[in-house]
């Protein structure tokens, strides 16, 4: 009997691209449902030209089938990653005194694949893990800093989901499987993704990133004139297709005609950047909160409208004649204000304490 079906078919999807090549492997010591801090089992290293390829294993279910779902395994994808390759001459220096880490760097790149990737993976684990939120193509989040925190010149700050081009989807004895890449956003690659549709933005992006590789040190994709005036041209035609939002700083209360949204700072500027694509193109925008969620749609007359949904979630209809308002109303500073045109609708933004890739709060405070 096979005792660990999903962990095979993912070995089986990588075998026509590798062959019989062994991956640089990081296993996790203690598992995740015995206790242990990392929610992967492992994840996987090869060697491409030009890029290294990490593979995750434990978002799916990699052994006995487990979940109600008959037709996904587990949360139904794992994590892919491409990072690029520095060349012999830029690769860093280990302790003893050879260029990667513990090996002599080859024609093509580094010989050990850094391994901040691999905490990068467990930490987004962590998170769907917690929270229950999981990813999918077209979904983007703020890293609140350079993914790669030890390196200075990092100029990615962001990431965007998209289906790996080379793994795709596939059926495992478990359940559907597929392979979610990461691709690392620069600040207004990451605005690009908010104000635009998520699928045309990585089609476009892969115009100019063969395989959606990951160069923490290249420059923003939108520093050429031909792709920022398609991303402008697209925004403005289509909307945005970022149709949820995480906000975990949100909150609501009502007192008699009055309704009161606290929103955090930093959530309060992105949702303000997403409006016009979503309200002002007749979508709606769902806040998700770690307590309750706020559904905030289009209406065409004049008045708010307010719903509350299983006492602590709302749905608030805003009239298409105050969106200019309520984005002024969620610029990111601190304080109580009422929404021009809609007196009745109080925004209160709080500040927002930046917190690193780790979950840890740093000295950085927005609003």
């Amino acid at each position: 009997m096979d005792e660990s079906p999903g962990w095979n078919a993912i070995d089986e999807a990588l075998r026509p691209i590798y062959g019989d090549a062994e991956p640089r492997h990081w296993g996790t010591i203690l598992n995740y449902r015995l206790g242990g801090p990392d929610p992967l089992d492992g994840v996987s290293a090869y060697p491409r030209d030009g890029h290294w390829h990490y593979v995750s294993y434990g978002m799916s279910e990699l052994y006995e089938k487990e979940s109600d779902n008959p037709d996904e395994s587990g949360w139904g994808f794992e994590f892919t990653f491409r990072l690029a390759r520095p060349d012999a001459a830029v690769a860093e220096s280990g302790e003893d005194g050879e260029s990667g880490e513990g090996g002599e760097s080859g024609a093509d790149g580094e010989d050990e694949p850094p391994v901040w990737p691999v905490n990068l993976m467990q930490n987004l684990a962590r998170y769907v893990y917690s929270s229950g939120n999981w990813f999918a193509p077209g979904h983007h989040m703020n890293a609140n800093g350079p993914l790669a925190l030890d390196r200075e010149e990092c100029t990615l700050t962001a990431l965007m989901f998209a289906e790996d081009p080379e793994l795709g989807t596939i059926d495992t004895p478990n359940g559907r499987l597929q392979f979610l890449q990461l691709v690392g956003l620069t600040p207004d690659e990451y605005e690009a993704a908010r104000t635009w549709n998520s699928a045309s933005l990585t089609e476009l992006f892969a115009s100019r990133l063969p395989l959606l590789v990951s160069d923490i040190t290249r420059p923003s994709l939108l520093d050429d004139p031909e792709i920022a005036e398609a991303v402008r041209a697209g925004s403005e035609a289509d909307g945005s297709s970022s149709g949820a939002l995480f906000v975990p700083e949100i909150g609501w209360s009502r007192d008699g005609a009055e309704t009161r949204l606290r929103i955090g700072a930093l959530q309060a500027d992105g949702l303000a950047k997403t409006i016009p694509g979503r309200l002002g193109h007749g979508r709606g925008v769902l806040l998700q909160g770690d307590d309750s969620d706020v559904l905030l749609v289009p209406e065409d007359g004049g008045a708010l409208t307010v719903d509350e949904v299983d006492g602590s979630n709302l749905k608030l209809g805003i009239p298409v004649a105050a969106l200019d308002g309520l984005i002024e109303t969620l610029r990111p500073e601190a304080g109580v204000r009422p929404v021009p045109g809609l007196p009745e609708l109080v925004i209160e933004v709080v500040q927002t304490v930046i917190r690193d890739r780790d979950g840890n709060p740093t000295d950085q405070v927005i609003g």
